[in-house]
This record gives structure tokens, sequence and C-alpha cells, in this order.
């Protein structure tokens, strides 16, 4: 899950969908719990419920944005938030593994109150599931987009191996940007100091401060992790 940076903004929105402008331009047109790449059907989400904390409906520092499949499944659940990671205040990078097969899990070296807020995130959105063999026709195709981004991932890596030019450096940064699957990416290039960097620089709003100078991710200072 991408760590974050949001900002602060002193406006006063007279509905919170009119916060949807300003949170692309800071953080990009991604989901921030799945890392899809969605310009058309993002929606401001409220990490907690506007039904349940009305107060809160119109307060930025209670947006994030997110897609349909991860904004319904966390619903109208009820949240502390210090029971969570959540990536515009923690390196939520370092808390997960992701791996071939579009698969997430918590990362096994987090310390034990770490492992229970990462694991509560992900049952909140629901980004560990796995449909049936028989179930891959319902609307939450997720697991499988990551899948095709591993996969993508992996191509780039073996093409890059095979010509490696400052241009075709470029051209993959450029590609994921509109690509989407951030951490996947980071995952796959790990290797490579050089693409970290390009791919911190380049998907808008991600939290340079979760990582030192060569791309390799550190903790968030003010976070749990």
């Amino acid at each position: 899950m991408r760590p974050i940076e949001k900002g602060k903004n002193s406006k006063t929105f007279n509905q919170y969908q009119d916060a949807k402008g300003d949170l692309i331009v800071r953080l990009g047109n991604y989901c921030s719990y799945c890392e899809r790449e969605l310009p058309a059907s993002l929606a401001v989400e409220h990490v907690q419920p506007k039904s349940l904390h009305p107060d809160l409906l119109l307060k930025w520092d209670n947006f994030l944005l997110a897609c349909i499949n991860c904004n319904s499944t966390k619903d109208d659940t009820d949240v502390q938030l210090e029971n969570y990671l959540w990536p515009d205040k923690d390196n939520t990078f370092l808390a997960f593994v992701y791996s071939e097969g579009g698969r997430i899990t918590v990362n096994d070296k987090l310390a034990d109150r770490q492992k229970k807020c990462a694991q509560n995130i992900l049952d909140l959105v629901g980004l560990q599931k796995r449909p049936r063999s028989d179930d891959l026709k319902k609307s939450d195709m997720r697991w499988m987009q990551r899948k095709e981004a591993w996969d993508k991932a992996v191509r780039s890596l073996k093409r890059l191996k095979e010509d490696d030019r400052k241009g075709f450096r470029e051209q993959i940064a450029e590609t994921t940007d509109s690509a989407g699957h951030w951490s996947i990416w980071m995952t796959v290039f790990k290797d490579d100091r050089d693409m970290l960097r390009r791919f911190i620089k380049t998907f808008r709003g991600t939290s340079e401060e979760c990582f030192d100078k060569s791309g390799a991710p550190i903790p968030r200072k003010s976070g749990i992790v």
C-alpha cells in the first residue's frame, strides 16, 4: 500500500465531493488502498464514516480517495484510528508483502501490534480477497488486476536487463504512472535503486519521507510503522 503525502488544505468545502479535485491533484488518480489507477471512478472516501461521524463530513483530514470495491467493502465500519495503518499516516509499504499472483500478506517482520494494525486495514477494505475459480465474474477484480500488474512488471524488468538504456528507464516510469499498482512495481524492481527512485518521484503524492536516498523504505516518523 503506497504511503502518501496528502498535506493540509484550508479550503472550506460545501460538499465533500468538492474535495475530489484537490485530492487527485495531491495524490493522483489512484485508490489509496488498492492502488488502481481509475481516473473516472474514484470517490472521496471518509476514513471515519460520515454516517457515524457527521462532524467529519467536510473535513480534509478525514478524506482519502477510494475505488468502489475498497469503499463499499469498508462501508460504514466505525474505526478506531489507532488500531489501523493508514497510507497518509504510516509507511504502509513496509507493512505488506506483494507477491506473484496478486497476493498481499502482512509483513512477518513487523512487531505484534504493527501486524495487528496491518491486518485490520487489509480486512477493512478486503484487499486479501481472492475469489474461487467458479466466482471470477464478480465485480471485484482487484486481485486479478494485481496479478496482471505483477506479470507486466516482471516482463518490464526482464526487458530492462536485456536493454538497459536511460530512455527505456524513463519509458517504464511513465508507463507505471498510468498503470497504477505502485507497490508491485516497487517490489519487482526492489534491487534497482534507480528505478525505485523513479517510481517514488513519478507517482504523484508518494511520501518521500518514507524512503531513504536509495529508495529503501524507512519507518514514518509520526506513524505506527
